[in-house]
């Protein structure tokens, strides 16, 4: 009897995913910021002879690192981060 008890219970409960939608939009901003970083990284190598100096940008070597780096540093707490619940207790 016991076991029909803790099945119905479990059947009853209804799951909650862990991560919520605020949490995912924090999620999908940083992974945006990574993509970009990435993309600013991008561009033409040398071609033959011709040494080309865009590989010495800064849009290369520094802005588009460190916005890659922003995105990675700010998905721990974009993953963590939960909202604060109002109970009307606590208001009273």
């Amino acid at each position: 009897m016991e076991k029909s008890k803790n099945s119905d219970n479990k059947k009853n409960e209804s799951f909650v995913f862990p991560i919520g939608k605020f949490n995912m939009i924090l999620m999908a901003i940083c992974l945006l910021l990574i993509v970009v970083g990435f993309w600013m990284m991008t561009g033409s190598a040398n071609e033959g002879s011709d040494f080309n100096y865009t590989i010495f940008e800064s849009r290369r070597t520094t802005v588009g690192p460190m916005i890659a780096l922003l995105g990675f540093v700010l998905m721990a707490p974009a993953i963590l981060w939960r909202r604060k619940e109002r109970n009307n207790e606590e208001e009273k």
